[in-house]
């Protein structure tokens, strides 16, 4: 099984790109569009960088590292575009952080560059075993959530967190697209059932046993534990010097 590589028929980002104040890098879809469970009413999260001019890194005022902005298309579809500029995103890059590597290798791509094909080309020298506590962590949060609300949402993102990490230790591949993760690892038989239930709500909730699913999530911990300890992926990025002088080369040329 493969991630759907079609956009949203809402995305299009040929207006938004032209009122950016620099220019945009690269923008891909993130969220449940790109795990796989979007919902009928699930607005579209846009991700990406932009490239602030060198003059407004060296000055006294603050840069705009991170920026947000969000619209509704005609057709009543909630837009969410948020960009860093490129050395912040680098930076993120190289703290094991895998929710920016993820939106980096979105199959999803709404606007590419150059410069964004070059980063993900140094994906393989990003990612270490120590990716997988990005991933324990975001499926804590992820779980608590779900505990405390009961809704569906946060339950499968625990799940999908989870599988990511588990698979990203094993092949070093870094794959978001839930369908896809439950084709190549063991996982509860009902998940493809909770993701149909998605698709009809954006914030119902679970219909699943929560005994068996703390069972099934506790599991999961365990394996991605022991695919951690096991995992031939190195302790350290080797990609920061080729990070630093696409940085370099790409700022003094914008």
């Amino acid at each position: 099984m493969t991630a759907d590589t079609h956009l949203p028929a809402a995305v299009d980002l040929t207006t938004a790109v032209a009122a950016e104040p620099d220019p945009l890098l690269f923008a891909t879809v993130s969220g449940a569009h790109l795990y796989g469970f979007p919902s009928r009413d699930s607005d579209v999260d846009l991700r990406g960088v932009h490239l602030l001019p060198a003059a407004a890194l060296v000055g006294l005022r603050e840069p705009q590292e991170t920026r947000s902005r969000m619209w509704w298309t005609d057709d009543g579809v909630e837009m969410d575009l948020v960009t860093h500029d490129l050395r912040k995103f680098v930076r993120l890059m190289l703290r094991r952080n895998g929710y920016v590597l993820e939106q980096l290798l979105s199959p999803l791509v709404a606007h590419s560059t150059g410069t964004h094909r070059e980063l993900v080309a140094l994906v393989p020298d990003i990612v270490t075993r120590h990716h997988a506590h990005h991933y324990r962590g975001f499926a804590g949060t992820q779980w608590r959530l779900y505990e405390k609300t009961g809704e569906l949402k946060p339950l499968l993102y625990a799940f999908r967190v989870l599988l990511t990490g588990i698979h990203l230790m094993r092949s070093g591949e870094v794959q978001a697209h839930l369908p896809t993760l439950l084709g190549e690892l063991a996982a509860p038989s009902y998940l493809p059932e909770l993701i149909a239930a998605k698709a009809a709500a954006e914030h119902g909730a679970a219909d699943v046993d929560r005994a068996r699913v703390a069972v099934d999530v506790e599991a999961l911990y365990a394996r991605l534990d022991v695919a951690q300890g096991e995992s031939k992926l190195p302790d350290a990025p080797a990609a920061h010097d080729a990070l630093h002088d696409l940085l370099v080369r790409v700022r003094l040329a914008g």
